[in-house]
């Protein structure tokens, strides 16, 4: 992965650090943690790591309400480890990603103390969306917008005046409209480029811009790039001043968006040349376990992401999703903030095998792929987390029915024992999220020399991947005959070297396209037939 546009075929690995490694055994998972696990992603086939917020933050969301992004927060280590990890994991072969949250800061940001000391009318105030109130004594706030975290998205303080926060009232939104905003932006990304940052990850990408009119939202969609707060057209002269300083470095750093989005022809304009390299597919990770909608997710993610000359990103879950192999157990295998609710049954089984192909499926398309941390050993969503430890907002804020996000963040397991299955020291703090019981069968220890476990099918698919002439590049053909149906069927590459990938998404065994040898398949092939639920990648 020496190619300077490394970023369009990499695997990314994505670690929450809260809950990926503990080092200092206090049940928190920190940078000492993470160095110490180096060798697991470099062996699994991961080309870059990509690290959610690891700055000072009080966690009001998980780190994504930031306090300062020059500093590590204490709980994870110093700057210095942050720059040893960078290091460290660069010569194992894998670059390092790091989230920046544009959109917002913490409450407890220097700015927005500054801004809550000086008043109303102030120029500290003007970094924000300070507004009067409606109401004959401004009780009521500015707008009836809705909170991503359900609620309001204002705040009222003493004096007075409210504050806009799309996300949780410790998340002010910044104004983009404000040079000092935006010259602040582009030096923190600066300052992590200097440390050797290979990229960066652009959070909640696409809401920097508001209207300063903060009109309400229509009732009926209007002209794009016309929403008070969600695409709009100004946006993108930020990304193009961002792709500038991306690009002024010997050695080019990758911009990552996480733009959802569900116009493809909107979505394509931040992956114009001069804008981001890359944007997460929400689309195709939100699809059912169903080969018609999952056809579809990818036909028009290729076709959305040709005439920009962009790479497709293939994504099964993130710190945000319910884990593939609980959710494609369930009846209704899509996935949907909206329809989040406790007691949702899934088949375990069932969902393993669809994860299992599901990974093969991602690995064979054209583009870069992320894993999130734990998928490559299968872990299931814990759905059963006490109450009383549940940290996300989402939880709170919808008044308890919606379970939150905290199900695919519960710690790592390691190892098959101890009192915390490898994820600390023995006799360490508990970690912050309980583990389930039997955590330890899901383990690194429990699967790496296991020939048919979840963790030894992703090393031997990167491999593969890495290997196979016919997986890079962008083209992909679909098979004759394969419009419809129950199978995605499609060759990358051609001649010789030329790779079949099948996937049976229904419910009866289907015929092998002809071919010469097996190279991998998810699960245990019948004869000439690829049964249910099963991947294959062939020679032909």
């Amino acid at each position: 992965m020496n190619s300077p546009h490394w970023w369009r075929d990499a695997v990314v690995y994505q670690i929450y650090p809260r809950s990926f490694a503990d080092g200092d055994g206090d049940g928190i998972g920190d940078l000492a943690g993470v160095r110490a696990r180096l060798p697991h992603l470099r062996d699994l086939g991961a080309d870059a790591v990509w690290f959610t917020p690891w700055y000072r933050s009080p966690l009001a969301d998980g780190g994504y309400d930031v306090a300062d992004y020059r500093a590590i927060d204490p709980a994870f280590g110093t700057l210095a480890e942050a720059e040893a990890l960078i290091t460290e994991a660069r010569e194992l072969g894998l670059r390092t990603i790091v989230d920046v949250v544009p959109n917002h800061v913490s409450d407890q940001h220097a700015w927005f103390q500054e801004a809550l000391t000086a008043g109303p009318g102030s120029p500290e105030r003007e970094r924000f969306w300070f507004r009067e109130g409606r109401g004959e004594n401004g009780e009521l706030p500015p707008t009836d917008w809705t909170s991503s975290f359900q609620g309001g998205t204002w705040t009222r303080v003493p004096d007075g005046q409210w504050y806009l926060h799309l996300f949780a009232p410790q998340q002010p939104d910044l104004n983009w409209n404000h040079p000092d905003v935006r010259r602040e932006h582009e030096d923190v990304l600066r300052f992590w480029f200097d440390r050797g940052a290979a990229g960066i990850r652009v959070d909640s990408a696409t809401m920097l811009v508001k209207d300063p009119e903060l009109g309400e939202i229509p009732q009926r969609e209007g002209s794009p790039g016309a929403h008070p707060f969600m695409d709009r057209d100004g946006i993108h002269e930020i990304y193009r001043g961002w792709r500038r300083v991306a690009d002024s470095y010997d050695e080019p750093r990758a911009l990552v968006g996480e733009v959802w989005l569900a116009d493809p022809g909107r979505m394509a304009r931040y992956l114009r040349p001069d804008e981001m390299h890359t944007a997460f597919n929400f689309d195709f990770m939100t699809r059912p376990w169903e080969a018609g909608a999952l056809r579809a997710a990818i036909r028009d993610t290729l076709a959305t992401h040709a005439p920009v000359d962009a790479p497709a990103t293939w994504v099964l879950s993130n710190h945000d999703i319910t884990r593939p192999a609980t959710r494609y157990g369930r009846e209704e295998t899509s996935f949907d903030f909206a329809a989040k609710r406790f007691g949702v049954t899934a088949d375990l089984g069932l969902a393993q095998r669809r994860a299992r192909a599901a990974a093969l499926l991602t690995a064979a398309l054209p583009g870069s792929v992320y894993v999130y941390q734990g998928d490559e050993l299968g872990l299931p969503e814990v759905e059963d987390l006490p109450l009383d430890a549940l940290k996300d907002p989402m939880y709170f804020r919808s008044g308890g029915t919606d379970p939150g996000r905290d199900g695919c963040r519960v710690p790592l397991p390691w190892t098959e024992a101890g009192s915390s299955f490898g994820f600390g020291p023995d006799g360490g703090a508990a970690p912050w999220l309980p583990q389930p019981e039997g955590w330890g069968a899901y383990s690194v220890q429990a699967q790496e020399n296991d020939p048919g476990s979840m963790l030894s099918l992703y090393r031997s698919a990167l491999a593969l991947r890495r290997a196979e002439p016919a997986l890079r590049g962008s083209e992909l053909a679909w098979f004759d005959g394969t419009d419809e149906g129950d199978a995605l069927v499609f060759t990358r590459g051609s001649g010789a070297q030329a790779l079949v990938c099948a996937v049976n998404l229904g419910s009866k065994p289907l015929p092998l396209p002809p071919h010469s040898r097996v190279l991998l398949s998810s699960g245990p092939l019948d004869g000439t037939d690829l049964p249910p639920d099963t991947a294959v990648w062939l020679r032909p």
